[in-house]
């Protein structure tokens, strides 16, 4: 996948003209729309199915090698191993181009309602029949690469108080029952 490819940078006005439709995202059971991996800094790969592991998070996945996120040991932080970002949203900064949604980073894509009302840190999501992952309370927010792929005006949308508070940037999260996920599998909030 090209790092580079870069879609048009949306106004805040176009932003602002998002949020009904990111809101009436679903909050009983939503769909995986979109699986990536990050083999290597600055390379991302589309997957129609992935392997979750409480050990290595995603499997070709670097987050066990490689990531941002560390504890004061080195390793990897586990709240961290994955990151989930609302597939309306993406598709929009991103042109609807499946390739720019992949530059955000973020492994999985869900039409699913990720808001801090209806996914507080310490909830799980459920997606296929195995795979659950705790929602973290580490903050997802847009970095500078973020801003070179999807604009400044997107960058402070995601960030803002809207943004927060419907987690438009997307979540992080961990690993607690591992299995196999596939593109089209539910996800619905475990109660």
């Amino acid at each position: 996948m090209a790092a580079e490819t870069s879609p048009r940078h949306l106004s805040r006005q176009e932003l602002e003209g998002l949020l009904p439709d990111v809101t009436a995202s679903p909050r009983a059971v939503g769909a995986l729309q979109a699986i990536f991996v990050r083999p290597a800094e600055n390379e991302r790969r589309s997957v129609d199915h992935a392997e979750l592991s409480q050990e290595t998070g995603i499997v070709g996945d670097r987050w066990l090698t490689n990531h941002w996120q560390q504890l004061p040991n080195g390793a990897s932080d586990p709240d961290t191993q994955v990151s989930i970002m609302n597939a309306r949203i993406l598709r929009a900064i991103s042109g609807g181009d499946h390739e720019a949604m992949g530059l955000a980073g973020d492994n999985l894509i869900v039409d699913f309602d990720l808001s801090e009302d209806h996914l507080p840190a310490g909830s799980r999501l459920r997606i296929g029949g195995e795979v659950e992952i705790q929602i973290s309370a580490t903050p997802h927010t847009g970095c500078k690469k973020f801003v070179q792929r999807y604009g400044v005006e997107a960058q402070r949308f995601v960030n803002g108080d809207e943004g927060k508070r419907h987690h438009l940037r997307g979540l992080l999260g961990m690993i607690v029952s591992p299995g196999t996920i596939r593109v089209g599998d539910r996800v619905e909030k475990v109660a």
